[in-house]
């Protein structure tokens, strides 16, 4: 009895290797652009948990009719959300002139020794971003994220806004606080 081998032709292989090699081209971008959809997902749904985050702490502070401590002269609002104390904006003055700001929106975490915060700085964005979320991701300040590849925002201000810029893979993503109203903003870059 005599086998007959069989088998793929020469040409028949050298097509199947083209074939997959055209698939791989074309589907390469696609999975790039996956990552970066992902990145881009991330930082709106880091950004959603902020605003949610600081949205709670206002509908807890008017749950609790707007409590305020006085510090100095001047009734500052506050309230303790999940444990923790915050200093919140206020709109007026105690001479009832205006401070440019809307009631009832996190600017601070209350410490003792420190007072009500007279200005944004980027310890206070920090300490906003790790205490509004239930589990945040790593942040630091501009100059630790440089030095630090587990930190994944970075967080500067303006004086009136926490800006938090994702510091995965390179993008300049990133989501922005205005304490003045309590909004918050992504800008994908």
């Amino acid at each position: 009895m005599i086998k007959k081998q069989t088998g793929f032709s020469l040409v028949e292989l050298v097509v199947v290797i083209v074939v997959v090699g055209l698939l791989a081209v074309a589907a390469l971008p696609r999975f790039l652009d996956v990552t970066d959809e992902a990145k881009k997902a991330s930082i709106e749904g880091v950004a959603g948990g902020f605003a949610t985050g600081v949205l709670s702490a206002r509908a807890q502070w008017e749950a609790e009719a707007r409590p305020s401590k006085t510090n100095g002269e001047e009734k500052q609002n506050y309230v303790n959300y999940d444990g923790v104390e915050f200093w919140l904006t206020r709109s007026k003055e105690s001479n009832g002139s205006s401070t440019g700001y809307r009631d009832g929106y996190p600017i601070g975490l209350v410490d003792e020794n420190a007072g009500y915060p007279t200005q944004l700085t980027e310890l206070a964005c920090v300490n906003l971003m790790e205490n509004l979320l239930q589990n945040p991701p790593k942040v630091d300040t501009v100059e630790i994220a440089k030095t630090n590849r587990d930190v994944k925002y970075s967080a500067q201000t303006d004086g009136d806004s926490c800006i938090y810029i994702q510091q995965e893979g390179g993008t300049e993503h990133q989501f922005e606080y205005e304490v003045k109203t309590g909004r918050v903003t992504v800008t994908l870059q």
